[in-house]
């Protein structure tokens, strides 16, 4: 069942990407299951655990908080997720939430290239600076912002 390597909560920490506190924690409101413990008490993690904690750590980088990852930590994981339509469909809703997030970043992004282009250098201006020299940058504003990200 479990692999013969055991590791400290250090070293679970290490490989997994979660703090020693963090573990601590999720083993307290059980989003994770209670470690083995060695005869001085110390905490015992096998593979299976390891596994378990990246698991936590990838449903957590998607933004689901830890109420909505305990169904999917419950599974084994060679589990077909077809077979629990109400998380399957839990989940792809929630992928269609970072899909729109990450069109909207790339919009925010497109955004601040265009005014990073417009902004001028600090080089001063090739001619020279008299009254009557006229700035002819084009003003930023949201009607020029739209009418640049379409062509």
């Amino acid at each position: 069942m479990h692999s013969s390597k055991e590791f400290s909560i250090k070293e679970a920490a290490s490989q997994s990407g979660l703090s020693e506190d963090t573990i601590r924690y999720y083993e307290k409101i059980k989003l994770l299951p209670y470690a083995q413990r060695k005869s001085n008490r110390h905490r015992v993690y096998h593979t299976m655990d390891i596994e378990k904690m990246k698991l936590v750590v990838c449903l957590k980088k998607t933004g689901l908080s830890l109420e909505e990852m305990r169904p999917y930590l419950n599974l084994s994981f060679d589990s077909d997720l077809t077979d629990y339509p109400e998380l399957y469909d839990m989940l792809q809703q929630h992928q269609q939430t970072i899909q729109q997030h990450i069109q909207s970043l790339q919009q925010i992004s497109h955004f601040i290239d265009i005014v990073l282009e417009r902004t001028p250098s600090l080089r001063p201006p090739a001619t020279s600076c008299t009254e009557d020299s006229q700035d002819h940058r084009v003003p930023l504003n949201r009607h020029n912002l739209l009418k640049s990200s379409v062509s």
